[in-house]
């Protein structure tokens, strides 16, 4: 394997070009929107943009929200030369609620626990569960929803909505590659409701005893949302 000071070269990376761009295409034949995002080389991320500073992962594509997109043709052009990151955007067909893991890990065990037997008052809660090697979950879920008021004030949990996104497996970071914990053929590409997720967090940080007083506003600001950390 050999490295170039611009882009990786050799087999693995075109194994890697070649895996990304079927996963891209997957992702799109179900409705998802991609973007290329910036690809690892060595320790840090390249876009390609001349003179770009970001040295973690970020849209290779300036104006990437306006062009993410599920047309196959614009997505095998994207990726016939360079491993780009997968980035899915969110606030179209989904929107994602990023926790930690410890929380994310107690939702995933209760949701597969209690599947048949949750009760018509609260719906299904299967759908597609993400895993960044950060430790960070992410759980997409069907559009619109803001977070509840105490969610809201929570630090540790995030929504991802529109102008927002969020890397997909296959994707390679510093620290690992990126993971479905649930694939999403798993459920067959359904998407729980957002209110339905919401209320199982709150009880995962009640279990943990992190679960937010209502009215007691943050100390420290809000993490900022993907798209606000790369920009």
């Amino acid at each position: 394997m050999q490295w170039s000071n611009r882009e990786p070269i050799g087999p693995r990376a075109l194994l890697d070009r070649l895996r990304l761009r079927r996963a891209a295409l997957r992702y799109a034949r179900q409705g998802w929107a991609v973007t290329p995002g910036a690809y690892l080389s060595g320790d840090r991320f390249a876009c390609g943009r001349p003179g770009c500073p970001i040295m973690g992962c970020h849209p290779a594509i300036e104006c990437w929200e306006d062009d993410a997109s599920t047309d196959p043709a614009r997505i095998a052009a994207w990726w016939r030369d360079r491993p780009y990151t997968v980035l899915l955007a969110t606030g179209g067909a989904f929107d994602v609620l990023e926790v930690p893991a410890a929380v994310g890990l107690r939702v995933l065990g209760a949701v597969r626990l209690h599947t048949g037997v949750i009760g018509p008052e609260r719906e299904d809660a299967r759908g597609p569960v993400a895993v960044a090697p950060s430790g960070r979950w992410m759980f997409l879920v069907r559009p619109g929803e803001e977070l509840g008021p105490e969610l809201g004030s929570c630090l540790d949990v995030l929504r991802h909505g529109r102008g927002s996104w969020i890397p997909a497996a296959p994707s390679r970071t510093p620290d690992g590659q990126v993971r479905w914990a649930v694939t999403p053929e798993e459920n067959g590409w359904r998407l729980p409701a957002s209110a339905t997720v919401q209320a199982m967090l709150l009880d995962a940080l009640d279990a943990l005893g992190r679960r937010p007083q209502p009215g007691v506003p943050p100390s420290v600001p809000r993490q900022m949302s993907t798209s606000r950390r790369a920009a």
